[in-house]
């Protein structure tokens, strides 16, 4: 797929990791956290009160768009590899930066607020996040047609 935000960037994973926690020093965040795992890597924060987390989907380094050239698709060695991976890490760690900024801009200035820009990401206290909470009411509400309670044991 060509066209994507910072598809080509140089700016390493590292690097954007440390810009996000810079902006979102300079946006009044009062925490901050990172992990990773297998798959996927993690930033949570808190912000006006709220704890936000967003995981980050990572490719599969065994995917074929690492493994063989685009075209014929011929092996790549080891090195190239994992260049071609470590670009689409970048790319995802680059786009990530921008949605958060822009988030937290759009806060700034009041075109929104923080629970409006963050809801999906807003943890909740059964560690799940907004959106993990709320997709699958969201899907069998457009299969229903019918609406959900929004509260257990309340009326739609």
């Amino acid at each position: 797929m060509s066209g994507r935000y910072a598809e080509r960037t140089d700016v390493s994973s590292d690097r954007s990791r440390a810009e996000i926690e810079r902006v979102l020093q300079r946006y009044g965040a009062t925490a901050f956290q990172y992990g990773w795992t297998i798959g996927v890597a993690a930033i949570m924060f808190e912000i006006a009160g709220r704890r936000i987390l967003f995981r980050l989907p990572l490719p599969d380094p065994n995917e074929r768009r690492f493994t063989h050239t685009p075209g014929k698709g011929l092996l790549r060695d080891q090195a190239a590899r994992e260049k071609e991976y470590e670009q689409a890490v970048r790319q995802r760690w680059r786009a990530l930066a921008l949605v958060i900024k822009a988030k937290l801009e759009a806060t700034a200035a009041g075109i929104t607020t923080v629970e409006q820009e963050f809801l999906a990401h807003i943890l909740l206290p059964d560690g799940r996040t907004v959106g993990e909470h709320v997709t699958p009411a969201i899907a069998a509400a457009y299969e229903s047609g019918q609406m959900p309670a929004l509260l257990p044991g309340g009326e739609s």
